[in-house]
């Protein structure tokens, strides 16, 4: 069950608006062509509603700078990634002791769903010591966190297949997003080979 994380790249697209028909643009001077520029698309309006960069309030937990930060992730796989971000210690000790870091680091291209610390400790102790010591049974739960391609925010709703071999299916548009009772509290996140939504419960198969 070594596949935590392979997959292909999905990435979000920005809409630019340009100006078809010369004569309706020069026509009548001045103030038509700057009343026509200063007029908002239909596709502007909706690249408006996409997030560009990292959003969410669990976002004011990432360091600033250094390497578990934004830009720092950004620049490693994610499980390297994962595990200089301090809100995730728990996550990275889990794909630890399944033995998935290699096959994280390796992959493709990935949308990795990652419960912070928080998240994990829902879980009443004794099942989450349990659940650490089953190799099988932690693999499947860690694999069900993650599917194929990385995800932008306009393309993470919706129902996709993981790694465990179900489902899960994300609701939501714009920054607001869940899975099942977890939600989205830090999205976007860019790792050299993933996209990361960072989510404030553990999903369970």
């Amino acid at each position: 069950m070594n596949r935590l994380l392979p997959r292909r790249t999905a990435a979000g697209a920005a809409a630019v608006v340009m100006c078809f028909g010369l004569a309706a643009c020069s026509s009548s001077g001045d103030d038509s062509s700057s009343s026509e520029s200063t007029t908002p698309s239909a596709s502007e309006s909706m690249s408006e509603d996409m997030a560009t960069g990292p959003f969410g309030a669990g976002c004011a937990g990432v360091p600033t700078e250094g390497e578990g930060s934004v830009e720092g992730m950004a620049d490693d796989p994610v499980a390297t990634a994962a595990s200089n971000n301090p809100l995730l210690t728990t996550l990275v000790k889990a794909v630890t002791a399944a033995d998935l870091v290699d096959t994280l680091n390796s992959a493709e291209a990935l949308t990795v769903f990652a419960p912070t610390d928080d998240a994990f400790a829902k879980i009443p102790a004794a099942d989450l010591d349990a659940l650490l010591a089953d190799k099988d049974a932690l693999t499947k739960v860690l694999t069900h966190h993650v599917v194929e391609g990385q995800l932008a925010p306009d393309e993470v709703a919706g129902e996709h297949e993981t790694l465990a071999g179900d489902t899960i299916t994300v609701e939501g548009s714009g920054e607001e997003f869940t899975i099942g009772e977890a939600a989205v509290v830090c999205g976007n996140v860019d790792t050299a080979n993933a996209k990361v939504y960072v989510v404030d419960s553990v999903l369970m198969p």
